[in-house]
């Protein structure tokens, strides 16, 4: 068995299936660097991260694939399903073994596999960017505290990067700690220690003076768009499920600068 050890990057996945090929690899297991190996025992094989390797791979892809199976590769790629970056190189070894487009084919395990996780993801995605929201702080940066079940953020930046241009944000993922940050320019990802939990005066001193003015206007509209005789509370948490309520506005009426 061989162990392919790579950084953790989309980038770093296809330069290692760039030396799979090239070094003829058999049986393979991916580790992410400062990750337990599979196994103890077989060999480890250690990638570098190589731009021009890892646009062949993709060139390949484009050559053998649709714009909507890349795509749905690229997704799988954050969906953190278990053994995703094995199950898209069986998808991967799928496609270039065969003559023609196969990401149709859902009686391969490999197909199949990717297609549900890139759904997975794709559902995951559109529901952050309908559940965000915005707090404004004193020093005029809005910031959002989201618990994806995938790791989303690097493919809903670019929507709040054109969504709110002429305003800076950090949209922090608290379960994998990290956050998209957005600076009136470009987007980069930031590692930080955030504290979720911050007492009621440290909170007092962060918000910007109009922003709980901002949280009651928003609970106000919320529950004035809501007809309690019509309220169906299955179809409700069936479009917005409770895991994504902790950080709703509008699901917490008696908070304060929540």
């Amino acid at each position: 068995m061989t162990t392919i050890i790579y950084d953790g990057t989309y980038k770093g996945w296809l330069t290692a299936v760039f030396e799979i090929y090239e070094h003829k690899l058999q049986d393979i297991t991916f580790a992410r660097e400062g990750e337990p190996a599979a196994s103890l025992f077989g060999v480890t094989h250690h990638v570098v991260t190589n731009q021009g390797k890892a646009e062949r791979v993709l060139n390949g892809l484009k050559q053998k694939l649709s714009a909507d199976g890349l795509n749905q590769l690229y997704k799988t790629f954050f969906s953190e399903v278990d053994k995703f970056d094995e199950k898209m190189w069986r998808y991967v070894q799928y496609v270039f073994a065969s003559a023609h487009n196969v990401e149709g084919d859902l009686s391969n395990n490999a197909i199949w596999e990717v297609r549900q996780a890139a759904k997975f993801v794709h559902r995951e995605s559109h529901r952050m960017k309908a559940f965000i929201r915005f707090k404004l702080t004193k020093d005029q940066l809005f910031y959002a505290i989201v618990e994806p079940d995938c790791a989303v953020l690097p493919l809903i930046a670019d929507h709040f990067k054109k969504r709110y241009a002429d305003q800076r944000w950090l949209i922090y993922d608290a379960r994998r700690r990290y956050g998209v940050y957005y600076d009136l320019e470009t987007s980069s990802h930031v590692e930080l220690t955030f504290n979720t939990s911050a007492s009621a005066q440290n909170i007092t001193e962060l918000y910007d003076e109009r922003e709980e003015f901002f949280q009651d206007m928003w609970r106000r509209y919320f529950g004035s768009v809501n007809i309690k005789a019509r309220k169906n509370l299955r179809l409700h948490v069936q479009h917005m499920p409770k895991r994504y309520w902790k950080y709703l506005t509008e699901k917490h009426p008696e908070s304060r600068l929540l």
